[in-house]
């Protein structure tokens, strides 16, 4: 992702929004309040790459440097997000990764043993979703086994965080249609059109809006429009969330965090304080709060 110096700009941003504060009541931007406000980040990987040069203990410092006070993970393999659990058991929330060994985004739906290895590691941990995996097309082969994924999630009643555009997403609901998604990146590339669309249509599809950041600023200080009407129609079901998929997102975790928090200081307290966290408060049944920051 290519960075604005989100840091300064969120600066000057957060000294001209606070400046509105009480011009518009309750509709007021959050603005410079922002900073004071917990996040939940809902796209973490901590990929066997990272734990080299971010042992388990640096990456809570990092999420705590940030106000981040928990996060949801996975990871390749499933061993480096049980790591971070252990060590922060009350700011990671886990969830099961179907990536290890030489089973990746492109072939773990075809790989021998994958529902032996779902089974066995959600029997072992307390993971509380299915993923982030990758459903690049629609293959009918596929079909038996995300089928099984499906009702995993919905034996345990956990989500499903599935990467891909609006297609899988139906045949998610299809093969079952009270199943819980976490769509990462919001669909990635799929306009905004299809974004709102998909969020009208199932009311049980939550989002988190990685890598959407430049798609949601117009510029440093003002919404896009069509964007704007998302965040605010369905605050409930959006999160934020940085994608640590390489080392590189963990080298800039903090210009990340500041560019979440500054389109989410144009937005009133209560849709901005609804995506920070209170959507995750929720989905998880967890309490969020600066009171985490600073504890395992």
């Amino acid at each position: 992702m290519t960075l604005f110096r989100p840091v300064l700009l969120l600066a000057a941003l957060l000294t001209f929004t606070s400046s509105l504060a009480g011009a518009d009541g309750d509709h007021a931007p959050i603005g410079a309040a922002i900073k004071d406000v917990p996040l939940f980040d809902a796209h973490i990987h901590y990929k066997e790459p990272a734990w080299g040069p971010y042992p388990v203990k640096s990456v809570i410092e990092l999420m705590d440097r940030n106000g981040v006070a928990m996060g949801l993970v996975s990871s390749t393999p499933d061993d480096g997000t049980i790591m971070l659990w252990e060590y922060a058991p009350n700011r990671i929330v886990p969830e099961l990764r179907p990536y290890h060994g030489s089973t990746g985004s492109g072939n773990w739906t075809k790989a021998p043993g994958m529902e032996e290895y779902l089974e066995e590691r959600l029997a072992k941990y307390p993971h509380e979703g299915i993923g982030e995996f990758h459903i690049h097309n629609l293959d009918p082969t596929d079909r038996p086994l995300l089928q099984k994924v499906t009702q995993m999630a919905k034996t345990r009643s956990i989500p499903i965080h599935v990467h891909s555009g609006a297609d899988p997403v139906h045949l998610l609901y299809e093969l079952e249609p009270s199943l819980t998604i976490i769509w990462a990146h919001a669909g990635m590339s799929e306009p905004a059109e299809v974004v709102e669309t998909m969020l009208e249509t199932y009311p049980t599809l939550y989002a988190d809006t990685s890598f959407r950041e430049h798609h949601i600023l117009a510029a440093s200080d003002q919404l896009d429009p069509h964007w704007r009407r998302i965040l605010t129609r369905f605050a409930a079901r959006l999160m934020v969330g940085t994608d640590t998929w390489v080392n590189a997102q963990w080298d800039n975790y903090s210009d990340l965090i500041a560019l979440n928090r500054q389109w989410l200081s144009l937005l009133p307290r209560e849709t901005a304080e609804q995506i920070a966290y209170k959507t995750a408060e929720m989905l998880f049944n967890r309490k969020v709060s600066m009171e985490q920051i600073g504890t395992k």
